[in-house]
């Protein structure tokens, strides 16, 4: 080899050394500034298709119980996209993923677009990586082209050290989270120790004045000063109702009692169709996946207040609850058989539609409302994901 070419075949190799540590350097750098797991997921997806020239990824993790879910997409095909339960399930790489058989990064057909004509995208294969940290498996993160010959070998095991910063940076978003969780234990801990304390010294002080009022009613001291003392006591009952109201909203409880969000969901609507002698369907679309803790706080206290209202209001016989969980939003449908009304006649004051529109507003999402008189309703809530904390 002549040295002209030698020293061709090291710029080459330079060149390709530092263009794999530019993109090893993009990610990480992305990675350490998201501490929240799905947008940490989505920005690693995003910056896989522009540094590797890819459209369509997406990635599956395992859940405390050793399910897989879908935890972040990016580009699915519409025969994916727009059919939520064909990427819920197993599949051939996850299959192989779970029994350690997984091959390196390579052509690999993909079982959930096999049987598929319309709406692949020209998708038919993808590369496998998987996630671990530690040792600990986390899932795999998948990668589509439909020109395969656009990922070179060098690409394929590029996407193995992307694929180890994607596991650390999954256990740091995790490790936040559960510390963010012990947090918020213990401020409810310490706002419950705050209510007890002044909701005691409140009673305490409105026993006081009741017996003060009593004896002097024994000893007929003049109705003027027994008005008085009741007049200081009605005064100090209304500022300790109020003070144990703003506590309360302060408090915040999680209603949903360390259940996840579809198994809370069904019982809370379970009991409520027992009680009201009201026919229930109740599903979960797409991969039950974890949510922050105030998106599930949300949705629950929606479809408690639907609920409430339906019970009110509706005369229904039947009502269809649906719960649809993609990577980039949940969709919540209760739908009920009732009455119905005319939305444009709402006023200010149908408190439930109002408290439920401003629910799903302090979440990024929206709350559409679809009734007729005689025709039923149908609540329909969008929560975007990628932009929560």
């Amino acid at each position: 080899m002549s040295t002209r070419s030698k020293a061709e075949t090291e710029a080459q190799k330079l060149e390709r050394r530092n263009r794999e540590l530019s993109i090893l350097n993009s990610i990480a750098k992305a990675m350490n500034q998201e501490v929240d797991l799905t947008r940490a997921l989505n920005v690693a997806l995003k910056l896989v298709a522009e540094l590797f020239d890819l459209k369509t990824s997406w990635i599956y993790l395992l859940n405390d119980e050793s399910d897989f879910y879908l935890a972040a997409a990016q580009n699915l095909p519409p025969a994916l996209a727009e059919h939520p339960r064909r990427m819920t399930g197993s599949c051939d790489c996850l299959w192989c993923y779970e029994y350690d058989e997984l091959p390196d990064p390579a052509n690999i057909a993909c079982s959930r677009l096999e049987n598929l004509v319309v709406g692949t995208a020209g998708l038919r294969q993808h590369a496998s990586i998987p996630l671990d940290a530690h040792g600990k498996p986390l899932g795999v993160l998948n990668v589509a082209s439909s020109d395969w010959d656009d990922l070179s070998a060098d690409d394929l095991r590029l996407l193995y050290l992307v694929g180890d910063l994607l596991g650390i940076a999954i256990e740091r978003a995790r490790l936040f989270s559960r510390s963010a969780e012990l947090g918020a234990i213990e401020e409810r801990n310490r706002l419950a120790r705050e209510i007890h304390d002044t909701l005691a010294q409140g009673l305490t002080g409105i026993t006081l004045h009741l017996e003060t009022a009593d004896a002097l009613l024994e000893t007929g001291a003049p109705s003027e000063r027994v008005r008085q003392i009741i007049a200081q006591t009605l005064q100090l009952t209304r500022d300790n109702l109020e003070e144990a109201r703003r506590s309360v909203m302060d408090l915040r409880a999680a209603p949903l009692e360390g259940k996840p969000l579809d198994e809370a969901l069904r019982a809370l609507a379970e009991g409520w169709a027992s009680r009201r002698k009201v026919a229930l369907h109740f599903e979960v679309v797409g991969s039950v996946r974890p949510l922050p803790v105030r998106i599930q706080v949300g949705l629950y206290r929606i479809v408690q207040e639907a609920l409430t209202n339906i019970g009110r209001h509706a005369y229904a016989h039947s009502v269809n609850v649906t719960l649809s969980l993609m990577p980039d939003q949940v969709r919540l449908s209760i739908k009920d058989d009732g009455r119905g009304f005319d939305p444009t006649q709402v006023d200010g004051a149908h408190y439930g539609l109002i408290g439920m529109n401003e629910r799903a507003n302090l979440l990024s999402g929206s709350l559409e409302v679809s009734s007729s008189p005689g025709a039923g309703t149908e609540l329909e809530v969008f929560i975007p994901l990628e932009t929560q904390s």
